[in-house]
C-alpha cells in the first residue's frame, strides 16, 4: 500500500502540525508508527514544546503486585497509567514520591532516581543510606535541586553540583510536618506545644541558612491572629508562585476535642505575608466522606489540591482555583485504580516531553 499524504510531508511542516497538538496527543501519537516517534522524540521538534500537561500522580500502594504510576488528568477527566518496570526495569521496586519541573523523583532502596516518564529517560542521583528512604521527605525545586529532610538533619543535592550530597543539621524544634521547597525557600510545619494540646507553628529557612547550620526562623506576624488556632492537624502546599496553601479542618470552637465543621485552605503570600481564604470544601462533600474522619491526606500543588479519607475508598475530592474566577471548583474523582479503602498519597506532576534528568 501507499503510504499516507502525510508521510510524504517535510520534516518542517510536520513539526508544525504536531506543534499545534496537546502533549496527551503527541504521547499517544509517537506509538503509531517510527515516523511518528523518531518526529515526536527529536531535539528539534521537543524544543517547540512550552506547555505542560498538568496532573495529579499517585503514589503505589505497597501491596499492589506491578506498581505504577497512575496519573490523573484533571482536564480530561482521565487516568494515565505508565508501569515503573517499563520505566525503570533495572532498578527494584521504585517508589514515586515527588516531582518538579517535569522530572519523577523514585526511590529504589537507597537510590533516590530522577526519571521523565514520557520519555524514559532518567538518572540515578548518588547513593543515600536506606535510613533516608524510609524517614526523609523528599522535597525537589528546579534546577534539579533535591532536598531530603528529617528531624534532626538533612541532605541537599544539586544537578551542578559534583560532590555529591551535602550533609547539614536541620535544627528544626520538632518533627516537620509536610515541608515544601519554593525557589531556595523551605517551609514546614512543627508542632511545638504539649503531650496534652498542639500548637503548631510555621518554621521558614533559605537553602544558605541550612547549609550555614543556621537555625530556622519561626514566621509569624501580631497582624496574623489565632490563624494556626483555628485549623485542626494542618498541612502545607506548594501554591501558585510565591504562595503557599495551609489545609486543615476548620474548628468549630477553641476547645481541646473541638469537632471541625469543614476543611479549610487557607494561602499566605510570601511577598506580602499576608493570609487569605482560598477555599472551603462543601457542607455535604464535607459530611459525606470527611466529617468523621479524624486523620484524611492532602497533596497536590499550585491550584489544585487532592483530599482523601478511608471513607470515601476509591474516589478523591478535588479543588480546583480558577485565577481568572477568582474561586474554587469542588467536584468528586471517582474509580481511582487500585485505591480501595486505603487512603491515597501523591504530588502534583507538570509532564514536559523536553525535561531531562
Amino acid at each position: 500500500m501507499d503510504a499516507p499524504p502525510i508521510y510524504r510531508l517535510p520534516q518542517d511542516t510536520l513539526h508544525q502540525i504536531f506543534a499545534h497538538l496537546p502533549l496527551r496527543q503527541l504521547i499517544t501519537l509517537r506509538s503509531v508508527s517510527k515516523l511518528f516517534h523518531q518526529t515526536l522524540t527529536s531535539p528539534s521538534f521537543t524544543h517547540l514544546l512550552s506547555h505542560p500537561l498538568s496532573l495529579l500522580a499517585l503514589r503505589p500502594s505497597l501491596s499492589s503486585p506491578s506498581p505504577s504510576l497512575l496519573a490523573f488528568d484533571p482536564d480530561q477527566h482521565q487516568w494515565l497509567t505508565f508501569p515503573l518496570s517499563f520505566l525503570l526495569p533495572h532498578f527494584p521496586s521504585p517508589t514515586p514520591v515527588a516531582s518538579s519541573d517535569g522530572l519523577v523523583y523514585l526511590w529504589s532502596h537507597s537510590t533516590l532516581i530522577a526519571c521523565n516518564p514520557l520519555t524514559r529517560h532518567f538518572k540515578p542521583l548518588p547513593q543515600l543510606g536506606s535510613a533516608w528512604s524510609r524517614h526523609g521527605s523528599v522535597l525537589v525545586s528546579p534546577p534539579n535541586r533535591v532536598l531530603v529532610l528529617s528531624e534532626l538533619a538533612a541532605l541537599y543535592y544539586s544537578g551542578d553540583d559534583n560532590n555529591g550530597w551535602v550533609n547539614f543539621s536541620s535544627n528544626l524544634p520538632a518533627k516537620p510536618r509536610s515541608p515544601i521547597l519554593i525557589n531556595d525557600k523551605v517551609l514546614a510545619l512543627c508542632d511545638v506545644g504539649s503531650p496534652w494540646r498542639s500548637q503548631w507553628k510555621l518554621f521558614s529557612c533559605t537553602l544558605s541558612t541550612l547549609q550555614a547550620s543556621q537555625f530556622w526562623s519561626r514566621l509569624e506576624k501580631h497582624e496574623w491572629g489565632d490563624v494556626f488556632d483555628i485549623l485542626k492537624r494542618p498541612r502545607l502546599v506548594k501554591g501558585v508562585g510565591n504562595r503557599v496553601l495551609m489545609i486543615g479542618g476548620l474548628r468549630s470552637s477553641f476547645s481541646l476535642n473541638a469537632s471541625c465543621s469543614t476543611i479549610l485552605i487557607l494561602r499566605l503570600d510570601l511577598e506580602t505575608m499576608e493570609w487569605a481564604e482560598a477555599g472551603r470544601m462543601p457542607g455535604e462533600m464535607f459530611r459525606r466522606g470527611f466529617a468523621d474522619s479524624s486523620k484524611f491526606k492532602v497533596f497536590g500543588g499550585g491550584n489544585r489540591v487532592c483530599f482523601s479519607a478511608k471513607r470515601v475508598g476509591g474516589r478523591l475530592a478535588l479543588w480546583d482555583y480558577v485565577e481568572e474566577a477568582g474561586k474554587g471548583e469542588w467536584r468528586w474523582i471517582d474509580g481511582v485504580p487500585g485505591c480501595g479503602d486505603s487512603l491515597c498519597r501523591g504530588f502534583a506532576f507538570e509532564a514536559r516531553l523536553t525535561a531531562l534528568p
